[in-house]
């Protein structure tokens, strides 16, 4: 009898807790988040972005996937204000190795064997635009030439280029 008694008192108390429960969970203000006040899906027409907001073509991985030689500069590489700036990101990021001169005894440059590049030799001066746009992008596998590409902006290394080209063969 005890037995039956206490499991009354047990089934009595678990029925009350649970009453005293959904009450708190009725009337608190918050309850115990069954029902989020978040946004449901589909519940709201999806916000538009504007165009242009996300890129949707060119970037760097366009670049990189694109072989050399069908790369076009989108600058105008006989442009005097082009080419001046890409004299000012020579010398901030290339002359430390290529030189000043443009011969490869920069100061960084006399330390490497062999030495960098001369930028005004026939094999870089006969490149493509696109190749040397990937060079100095993308470094040149085997060789000392860094990847500049999370260093210097796909404009100022198309303006690099630009320079570069203007240097002419070394008379």
């Amino acid at each position: 009898m005890k037995k039956l008694f206490a499991l009354g008192v047990v089934l009595i108390v678990a029925i009350g807790a649970y009453h005293a429960l959904m009450f708190y969970d009725n009337n608190f203000r918050y309850g115990r988040m069954r029902e989020t006040p978040a946004v449901k899906p589909h519940e709201e027409p999806l916000i538009l972005m504007e165009a242009g907001v996300v890129p949707v073509s060119g970037g760097e991985a366009v670049l990189r996937a694109t072989p050399g030689p069908e790369l076009k500069a989108p600058v105008a590489m006989e442009d005097a204000n082009v080419i001046a700036r890409g004299k000012a990101v020579y010398v901030t990021f290339c002359a430390q190795c290529h030189g000043l001169n443009y011969d490869g005894q920069g100061t960084v440059g006399q330390s490497f064997k062999p030495l960098p590049t001369d930028v005004r030799s026939p094999a870089v001066q006969s490149k493509p635009v696109g190749e040397l746009f990937k060079s100095v992008s993308y470094g040149i596998p085997g060789g000392r030439q860094p990847p500049l590409d999370t260093t210097i902006p796909i404009d100022d290394r198309w303006n690099v280029v630009a320079f570069i080209q203007s240097l002419g063969l070394r008379p």
